[in-house]
């Protein structure tokens, strides 16, 4: 399956998608924290990682099948959790699940959605959601949406634990960043916060953050979620070991590596450079993800390799949406599935299980 609007790779892509949106969108979309130079930083290090190939092995047959936290996959790639879908195109996260549904992958769902949970749950064609979850100061709501999300049939909470403030995003400083009329962070409007304004200065998000989000939030708090909820709980947004072994004494079944895409501490590691380090001190532990950067399927053999369970893509399916949609954000799971299928066979690995640290040496 191709890219839509002739596009053969997710730069192109993306210079599509910037003329069907508005700058506002794109702008908020695209955009990393300050000079955003960490926002540059994860696309470059994959390409630093060089794949030392093995032959004659056979890759007459492949299969890029894998599991995360116990669901199979038919690829180690899921959709990444980003906001606001419905400023690309009319149906959103709904058009979003249902690719990756159409795809047999995961998608993440944003607290931060245009869709409620819900609906995306019940509208996704049978696939397999996860709930991203940012912690309110209001804990109440917070506790109410979690236990939303698993009645609708999430099947995991990934909590983001790197936003206690939202970063600098100056495209964002410039264009008062605001949700325009008729969109709203659906999932909180029951609580009352569900309205993104324009405001006389900044960011309207970077204003909503800062007013309804806990800025307290501690590792005791990934207790208390465990305790409120039945789902596996993913603590996404670290780039240091000694985190990511912490994570794993909370009890959490996963973290995703993750500097937020380079929109929150500019000049935090690219995560290509600090995922192998992780995956090093969790000892299997639980399950490592890992996001930021990735663009070609030889970053997902790239990310495995390091140890990865599986990558999330978040930026290329918000281009797909904004070309075509449904079929846009299909395009792109298809595209890194066929690159990740060539690179499979071109070093030598039949099955994801082929694929590990000795391609990097």
């Amino acid at each position: 399956m191709s890219l839509p609007g002739g596009a053969i790779n997710c730069e192109e892509l993306e210079k599509l998608a910037r003329e069907r949106l508005s700058p506002l969108a794109y702008d908020y979309y695209a955009s990393g924290a300050l000079d955003e130079r960490t926002l540059r930083a994860n696309v470059e290090a994959w390409s630093r990682i060089l794949i030392h190939y093995r032959v004659l092995a056979d890759v007459s047959a492949r299969d890029a099948a894998t599991t995360v936290l116990g669901t199979r996959v038919s690829m180690p790639v899921l959709v990444a959790p980003t906001a606001f879908h419905k400023l690309a195109c009319a149906d959103g996260e709904l058009a979003t699940a249902r690719a990756a549904a159409r795809a047999g992958t995961v998608m993440i769902l944003s607290s931060l959605s245009n869709t409620r949970v819900e609906e995306v749950c019940a509208g996704c064609g049978g696939g397999t959601v996860w709930f991203q979850l940012y912690v309110y100061r209001d804990r109440g709501a917070t506790a109410a949406l979690v236990a939303r999300a698993e009645a609708a049939g999430a099947r995991a909470l990934v909590l983001t634990v790197d936003a206690p403030l939202l970063g600098r995003r100056e495209r964002d400083v410039r264009n008062r960043f605001h949700l325009p009329p008729g969109l709203r962070v659906e999932n909180m409007t029951a609580a009352g916060y569900g309205d993104v304004l324009e405001p006389q200065a900044e960011s309207g998000l970077a204003t909503y953050v800062a007013s309804k989000l806990d800025p307290a939030l501690s590792w005791r708090d990934v207790a208390w979620l465990r305790s409120i909820t039945k789902l596996p709980v993913l603590v996404k947004g670290l780039v240091r070991p000694d985190d990511a072994i912490r994570a794993a004494d909370t009890g959490a079944a996963g973290v995703v590596v993750s500097n937020h895409g380079g929109r929150q501490l500019d000049g935090a590691p690219a995560t290509a450079d600090v995922l192998g380090p992780i995956v090093d001190a969790v000892r299997g532990r639980l399950e490592v993800l890992v996001d930021g950067g990735v663009r070609r399927g030889a970053d997902v053999l790239r990310a495995v390799a390091l140890g990865a369970r599986a990558v999330l893509v978040g930026r290329p399916i918000l281009w797909g949406l904004a070309v075509a949609g449904e079929e846009g954000a299909l395009g792109v799971l298809e595209t890194i599935r066929e690159e990740l299928d060539q690179a499979m066979a071109l070093a030598g690995c039949a099955r994801v299980a082929d694929v590990n640290r000795e391609l990097l040496r």
